[in-house]
């Protein structure tokens, strides 16, 4: 059985419930999450990089983060818009939403990246969720693509730059300014059939469940969690 053939290990599995996509093809989504150093250097494993994947990715994003600018600030100019779209597509807004949804521990990295801190890069965080939108794109078309970006990108569209109204951010922030502590996303359960299925998620705290969300992606339902916590907290303030 060749690498391509290979299940997808649990961190790419993760990825693909944060991305609320099952891919038909998982070697496409193998190829997006590959730096071209470990093809560099196991091309018995890795016959392509992420390269080209980006590429492809890269116009996807350029046009849903357009979209939905457009649509969320009606009376922006032009050059706010621009700005806008500058901050959330540059190295460090996409690496931020990269991390949301878990990219860093499912790259393969050649041993000198991996070594270099390569999974807390902006640079090949922002390149490999490119390239994970691409591969969608491959696997499924672009209105499957536009669907998963546009569900990833809409909770940053707001945002000063990204992550500022982040609930999931925010949350976080909240908790180390209060408690001392780290909020965790436990999967309380999922149901529906893969093309609509369903997330619940808990925020958890010192060992209690704080708030509850749902959602048609793993993100999607923490962010909802996050933001009900919230409420929780600023009620008791």
């Amino acid at each position: 059985m060749s690498d391509q053939d290979q299940p997808l290990d649990p961190a790419a599995l993760e990825l693909c419930d944060a991305l609320g996509y099952e891919f038909s093809d998982q070697g496409l989504l193998r190829d997006a999450l590959t730096h071209r150093s470990f093809k560099n250097e196991r091309p018995d494993l890795a016959p392509n990089d992420n390269e080209r994947l980006e590429f492809l990715g890269d116009a996807v994003v350029g046009l849903v983060v357009a979209s939905l600018l457009s649509e969320q600030f009606t009376d922006a100019t032009e050059g706010e818009l621009t700005q806008r779209r500058a901050d959330l597509v540059s190295e460090k807004g996409l690496a931020a939403i990269a991390n949301s949804v878990g990219l860093g521990p499912a790259m393969r990295l050649g041993k000198g990246e991996e070594k270099s801190g390569g999974r807390d890069k902006p640079r090949l965080l922002s390149g490999a969720l490119e390239a994970c939108i691409g591969a969608i794109y491959q696997d499924a078309g672009m209105d499957a693509a536009i669907e998963v970006t546009r569900r990833m990108f809409e909770p940053w569209i707001h945002a000063g730059e990204p992550g500022h109204r982040d609930f999931k951010s925010r949350a976080q922030e909240w908790a180390q300014a209060r408690f001392g502590d780290t909020p965790s996303y436990t999967l309380v359960r999922s149901e529906g059939p893969d093309h609509a299925r369903q997330f619940v998620v808990a925020l958890e705290l010192m060992g209690s469940r704080v708030g509850f969300g749902e959602g048609r992606s793993k993100l999607d339902a923490e962010q909802a969690a996050a933001k009900a916590a919230l409420e929780v907290w600023s009620a008791e303030d």
